[in-house]
């Protein structure tokens, strides 16, 4: 059975940073590209970012660029966002997703119907 478990959330102030984990079972995460996403109360699920299975890619949402950075280790399979600069705005629940394919599927990267597996998502809250 594929399991994605997210960990990492919590509630900070404005700056802060923190530090999600996708952890992968049930699958060889070498074989996977893995994005990010996340939904705000009564917003759409939006996709932040994506990296393909040998790390040699990467995209970031223009709302994240610059602040956000993705990375994984195959070997603890595992993948972590790095969030710097924490802004109210970014108060989601976030959520990991396999594709099943070793690149992330380019500009569509962001399109959570074309992932496989999703996590059950971690919250982040920013606040003051």
């Amino acid at each position: 059975q594929v399991r994605l478990v997210e960990s990492g959330g919590g509630l900070v102030q404005p700056g802060d940073s923190l530090r999600l984990s996708c952890v992968a079972s049930g699958l060889a995460l070498d074989y996977y590209a893995i994005a990010w996403f996340r939904q705000a109360p009564g917003k759409e699920r939006e996709g932040i970012s994506c990296i393909s299975s040998s790390s040699s890619s990467s995209y970031y949402a223009p709302s994240v660029e610059g602040r956000f950075t993705v990375s994984r280790d195959n070997a603890k399979n595992t993948v972590y966002l790095q969030m710097d600069s924490l802004k109210p705005e970014d108060t989601a629940i976030y959520y990991c997703a396999a594709i099943t394919s070793v690149s992330c599927p380019g500009i569509y990267y962001n399109e959570y119907e074309r992932y496989d597996y999703w996590g059950q998502g971690t919250q982040v809250t920013v606040s003051s």
